[in-house]
């Protein structure tokens, strides 16, 4: 199948371009940009139909910022070659969970879980690091466990700013001033970059403990470079992984008919 994979976050939207199952690009715009980011889409779209030569394509979109998608869906309804399928309601995330009854995990979170694994093939805890941070465990055998949810680091600097008198804006980078913020922006940086990577590193050892094993550790998310590119901890860094969790519902949909749900009706996913 040639496929045009969308993952609509809450600030940013993650395109990427599959011929079965290479991916052949892929691109993060700002959700803000708006008519960027649909002529981007458009684009792709006219891509993939050409490219299919007659064959099957496919725009699938799964989100976690409903508005965001419906008015991409919307736009891209008016770009003819290819169906648009909804994750969640056309096409259901094939991945077991052990949650609290009623429980509705993010869709980003259970499609890195099922990239990771599917990738793994072992146990595995999946962090992403964008407008929130997400520190997710899967099992041995597939099951997603759940996890922890904390602010991302933008949201951690704006609210800084935004809630005290003194406090610049500023934007998050790498600290290099050493061990002791030397000043303000300084401090502020290292409280943030540092304490992401302390909150991390504490939650994957308390899932080690209760998993007794010590699962590899995979990170996505448009932070997830910066922050974790020198930290041991992280076995892999996958900035497409949500990309790669819609491939694989859709591959395991064209072969299973339960991983299928009723058009329009809808799941918890």
């Amino acid at each position: 199948m040639n496929l045009l994979a969308v993952s609509v976050g809450n600030s940013t939207t993650r395109l990427g371009r599959f011929r079965g199952r290479e991916l052949l690009r892929s691109q993060r715009l700002m959700n803000a940009q708006q008519a960027v980011l649909l002529q981007q889409a458009r684009s792709m779209v006219e891509e993939l139909t050409a490219e299919a030569d007659g064959g099957p394509a496919a725009v699938v979109v799964a989100s976690v910022n409903e508005p965001a998608a419906r008015g991409l869906v919307d736009a891209l309804g008016e770009t003819p070659g290819a169906p648009i399928y909804r994750i969640g309601l056309d096409l259901a995330i094939p991945i077991e969970t052990a949650l609290a009854e009623g429980a509705t995990p993010g869709q980003d979170r259970l499609l890195n879980a099922l990239a990771a694994y599917e990738n793994m093939k072992q146990a595995c805890v999946v962090v992403d690091c964008g407008t929130a941070v997400t520190v997710d465990f899967v099992d041995g055998m597939g099951v997603f466990q759940g996890g922890a949810i904390a602010p991302g680091a933008g949201m951690q600097l704006a609210a800084l700013h935004e809630r005290t008198a003194a406090l610049p804006s500023i934007v998050l980078g790498r600290p290099d001033a050493g061990p002791f913020g030397k000043n303000t922006a300084e401090a502020m940086l290292n409280g943030v970059y540092f304490g992401i990577r302390g909150l991390v590193r504490i939650l994957v050892e308390r899932y080690a403990e209760a998993y007794e094993g010590y699962p590899p550790v995979v990170a996505t998310g448009g932070d997830a470079a910066l922050i974790f590119d020198d930290d041991e901890l992280i076995d892999r860094i996958v900035p497409d992984l949500t990309l790669w969790g819609i491939e694989a519902a859709c591959r395991r949909a064209l072969t299973d008919d339960e991983d299928r749900v009723e058009p329009g009706r809808g799941e918890d996913a």
